[in-house]
């Protein structure tokens, strides 16, 4: 079951670009905020529609439907009753949006500067690319010591220029930052057999490279959501079904891939099975420095998906 509510300004034109937000138990208000500071300059091209994905907090959801009512861009809330999935979730936001483009965001992120919506409106009305991903810093995020081996990891592996991005376009494509034109993504919808968390965007964008151009430009957004390593750890576990169906749709991509070629390695070291645990004890040492921490958490994954190739 589901509930709708839409702001007053809701009806009318229809808008060239829908922004699609999902959340699960994290607060979209200030990035809902910030994109309505650029009311002015959108005008009613752009709709706003927000998802909560079943998380049962009804005052979380309380609050987001107060800022969507007050916000000057037209704008949605689809409220679930039980939790739907990265991929359901996202899937239903397209359903419903209205633009000729989809831009996705995460509800943890922050435009890194005020003309962050206009760059994506203009883009979708001038050039009008099947795919696009602006990319996503770490410019705002709390530099605080607990998260010092999620900012080593993003720093090294997701933080990246769009020219360098732009060499392997499939494998730098995230849904927190990512504009999708209407029909590529009637083609092409998230895949909604992939649960948990992690490989659902990446496993999304290799299927589209095959047929469509995926571009990539300067127009970050910073990921405020970092994890601590416990959190990332258990993530990684989650992930390691997702990676292996990844790997057996998409061989001949991800086996270019740093993170399939350890895997390999790993899975014919001896003893692999005694030093995983030993890998994860390194990486959660709060006392070690962020860089080896990092590195030993990106072993363990890489031992975890050793036992999908």
């Amino acid at each position: 079951m589901s509930r709708t509510v839409a702001n007053a300004r809701w009806r009318g034109k229809r808008p060239a670009l829908s922004v699609l937000i999902p959340f699960y138990r994290d607060d979209p208000c200030d990035l809902l905020r910030d994109l309505n500071d650029e009311a002015g300059q959108v005008g009613r091209s752009v709709e706003v529609i927000v998802l909560s994905d079943g998380g049962g907090d009804a005052d979380l959801v309380a609050r987001v439907e107060a800022v969507i009512k007050a916000m000057a861009l037209p704008a949605r809330l689809i409220d679930l009753k039980r939790n739907e999935g990265r991929s359901k979730g996202r899937n239903r936001l397209a359903a419903a949006a209205r633009g000729g483009s989809f831009l996705f965001l995460d509800s943890d992120m922050r435009p890194d500067h005020r003309r962050f919506l206009q760059a994506w409106a203009d883009l979708a009305a001038h050039e009008d690319p099947p795919v696009a991903f602006g990319g996503f810093s770490l410019l705002q995020a709390p530099d605080e010591p607990r998260f010092a081996v999620h900012r080593a990891l993003a720093t090294r592996s997701e933080c990246v220029p769009y020219q360098e991005r732009a060499r392997q376009p499939e494998k730098y494509v995230y849904t927190s930052n990512l504009l999708v034109r209407r029909d590529v993504f009637a083609a092409e919808a998230f895949d909604s057999a992939f649960t948990g968390w992690g490989w659902e965007d990446v496993e999304w964008a290799m299927r589209v490279s095959r047929r469509f151009r995926v571009v990539h430009l300067d127009n970050p957004a910073t990921h405020m959501g970092l994890d601590t390593a416990e959190a990332l750890a258990a993530k990684y576990e989650q992930s390691a079904p997702n990676f292996a169906r990844v790997v057996a749709r998409h061989p001949d991509i991800v086996s270019t891939y740093p993170s399939y070629k350890a895997a390999r390695l790993l899975k014919r070291a001896p003893g692999m099975g005694l030093a995983r645990p030993l890998l994860k004890t390194v990486a959660m040492t709060d006392w070690l420095p962020a860089g080896p921490r990092a590195f030993s958490l990106r072993l363990y994954r890489a031992a975890l998906y050793a036992e999908a190739v």
